[in-house]
């Protein structure tokens, strides 16, 4: 048991000095051209996600809120605090909570396909400047000395 004691000590130092070195990894440049998935140009796709959403935000409703609530104030939850759910606190402050939020929900759907178009317009336009600004960067640094290299 001493000798371990001893050693692994040794072993601790020994082994960053007999670790391997990997070169850098060379950066990815990013491809001159690209091919826009048709899942962002495609209203399909774009309604199923709404249908999504509408899915989600009526299993939010659902949730139960109230006995956060009561712990927040101090309190003990009560039964009725238990029942409280995210539906019930916004029916407290508007009365046509789930009729706007179904609105809003039906309205974001023509907002979401056209901005997808527009990111689908814009693709291409951003990947040239994003390869542009790599090899800025490239050439900016290309004369830089090297981290690595000894000090004299």
């Amino acid at each position: 048991m001493r000798a371990f004691q001893f050693i692994l000590p040794f072993a601790l130092v020994a082994s960053p000095a007999l670790a391997e070195t990997k070169p850098a990894p060379q950066p990815e440049t990013i491809p001159e051209t690209i091919s826009v998935p048709p899942e962002l140009t495609d209203p399909a796709m774009t309604d199923r996600l709404g249908r999504m959403m509408q899915a989600l935000s009526k299993a939010l409703l659902n949730l139960p809120v109230g006995e956060i609530e009561a712990a927040a104030k101090g309190r003990p939850a009560t039964e009725a605090d238990r029942r409280q759910t995210i539906r019930d606190l916004g029916r407290k402050q508007d009365p046509n909570f789930e009729r706007n939020l179904d609105r809003q929900l039906a309205m974001s759907r023509v907002t979401m396909q056209a901005s997808m178009k527009a990111l689908a317009t814009a693709m291409p336009a951003m990947i040239k400047a994003l390869n542009e600004a790599g090899r800025a960067i490239e050439e900016a640094t290309a004369n830089l000395p090297s981290p690595v290299y000894p000090k004299r």
